[in-house]
């Protein structure tokens, strides 16, 4: 498993380096259909395991090369929303594999996710490369070119362009090649640090675990539907995301992280305390029954407090902080960290719901309480920053 993310960060670094970002999501595309064919056609769980890994191979890439090339694309008052738009289409995505899950077979289901692949690779030859990435490989005419066509041929790009000629300008000046050694200077780990710490804990806030094994944990609290309410989960994940997105450019990254963060922690101390008390009442009380549904309550709260900012930011912000010149290599690390703990959460937490389903709960709430520590001491606001003001903040 650690040979295969080491290889994944290193494709990521040289695609993002030397081929940009349309070639690096053609070749993400290729492993995930060969990856969904192995599971759709699998004779033994080796097939599985093979299709697993060549998800997520896939995945790790696209999850790192969409928000960079999003946040590299996008107008300055509108660089939120349309970064949001990605995370908001990953629980469309989910919501859509519950309620086919419902009706569909596994294995006509995995067919089903080649879909969206077969469709992006022909796709991806429409869309413009992204302007900075052509402007720090030296291709001016291109860059220019491709701003133009990304913001209007009637709108006057003259500011944009000289912006980020002094960014790749200054950039190119201090540092031609940047290696492990230099995350040392402040200028990088810092963003770098940022980035990281906010996807670290994304994951270690338990959302994977709830969402992955919802249908155990709606069982355990005594709902007879949990496929059911696992779908209705999904759904209101969307419309909670659909929210973000639409106030990320107007209340501003910090606030809503905030506010997720906080949403979270309480919503978990309430699910925690559910389960505690659920063991000193009897099945059969009216209380028992009560506390079921404040515990469904709770974990429907932590899923909608998760989409309103810990979701969706922590992409975004990883996109737009880091410079330039270190994206392709910090942008690895940081998504490196992100799975990786995703699949800690994601191993363990079956684990601990067998252990304590208040436990577990209460672990993710200190996780929580922790994260709005961390976004009140060190997330810089972004909103209505230009990437290379962001830079700038950092030297």
């Amino acid at each position: 498993m650690w040979v295969l993310w080491l290889v994944q960060l290193l494709v990521v670094r040289l695609q993002s380096t030397l081929d940009g970002k349309g070639f690096s999501l053609m070749i993400a595309a290729i492993p995930n259909i060969i990856g969904w064919l192995c599971i759709s056609f699998a004779k033994d769980t080796s097939f599985l395991y093979m299709g697993r890994l060549l998800e997520g191979f896939g995945v790790g890439i696209i999850s790192y090369t969409v928000p960079v090339y999003i946040a590299e694309i996008a107008p300055q008052n509108m660089r939120g929303g349309l970064g949001s738009v990605n995370q908001l289409s990953v629980t469309i995505g989910i919501m859509l594999a519950y309620l086919l899950g419902l009706f569909v077979p596994w294995r006509i289901l995995a067919v089903l996710g080649t879909l969206p692949c077969i469709v992006l690779i022909p796709g991806l030859f429409f869309i413009p490369e992204s302007p900075r990435w052509l402007a720090k490989m030296g291709m001016t005419d291109d860059f220019e070119t491709s701003l133009q066509v990304l913001r209007g041929f009637e709108t006057d790009i003259t500011v944009e362009v000289n912006e980020i000629k002094r960014s790749v300008a200054s950039s190119t000046k201090r540092s031609s090649t940047v290696r492990f050694v230099d995350l040392k200077r402040r200028r990088y780990y810092f963003p770098l640090m940022v980035g990281i710490g906010l996807l670290v804990l994304q994951q270690l806030g338990g959302i994977n675990g709830v969402l992955f094994y919802s249908s155990t944990i709606f069982e355990s609290a005594g709902v007879t539907s949990s496929n059911a309410a696992t779908f209705g989960v999904g759904a209101i994940q969307v419309v909670a995301t659909a929210i973000s997105t639409w106030l990320v450019d107007k209340a501003g990254r910090r606030l809503l992280l905030t506010i997720s963060s906080v949403g979270m922690t309480i919503s978990l101390v309430i699910v925690a305390a559910a389960f505690y008390l659920k063991g000193f009442v009897s099945h059969d009380s009216d209380m028992y029954s009560m506390l079921s549904i404040l515990s469904v309550v709770g974990v429907v709260a932590m899923v909608v407090s998760f989409s309103l900012g810990m979701g969706p930011i922590p992409w975004l912000i990883m996109s737009e902080i880091l410079p330039v010149n270190i994206k392709g290599l910090a942008g690895s690390i940081a998504t490196l960290a992100n799975w990786f703990f995703s699949w800690l959460i994601t191993m363990t937490a079956n684990l601990l719901l067998a252990w304590s389903s208040g436990g577990t709960f209460t672990l993710y709430a200190v996780v929580c309480a922790f994260t709005v520590v961390f976004v009140t001491l060190w997330v810089p606001e972004t909103k209505g920053k230009t990437l290379e003001e962001l830079q700038a903040l950092f030297r």
